[in-house]
């Protein structure tokens, strides 16, 4: 069974603004162009928030105490004869200025403003999940 799971992890990085960032899948990557969490696969014997931080400094060029990564939600979904299991973090501190090293575009856009993005299914149930979190932080 073990695999078959595909385990990912993704997080909503929450400006002070209360805008989430996402960036934009690279062309030639499977699910090009469609706007997502950063984030990416769990290694072996690696725990989910170690690899989140590294996958953010790798993918963003970003430090991030994993102390700081809060579980928010989850989403399963069938891909490609596999079931990715994505968990989600939310993190509200990071050091250092986001940057694309591995992605064509990074956005800050409103919770709310990730329902007009096209977006990989697995993320897509997560998002009225983080408009309700988001918002109680208002």
């Amino acid at each position: 069974m073990r695999d078959r799971l595909l385990l990912v992890v993704a997080v909503a990085m929450v400006d002070g603004e209360g805008r989430v960032l996402v960036q934009q899948r690279p062309p030639g990557k499977p699910m090009a162009g469609l706007w997502e969490f950063p984030g990416g696969k769990v290694e072996h014997d690696e725990l989910p928030e170690a690899a989140l931080a590294r996958e953010l400094e790798e993918e963003l060029g970003v430090r991030v105490d994993a102390a700081a990564l809060v579980p928010a939600a989850f989403a399963s979904e069938p891909l490609g004869g596999r079931q990715l299991l994505l968990l989600l973090y939310t993190l509200r501190s990071w050091q250092g200025t986001p940057e694309p090293h591995h992605a064509s575009a990074l956005r800050w856009v409103r919770p709310a403003e990730l329902r007009e993005l096209a977006m990989p299914p697995a993320d897509e149930p997560l998002i009225p999940l983080l408009e309700a979190l988001v918002s109680s932080w208002a």
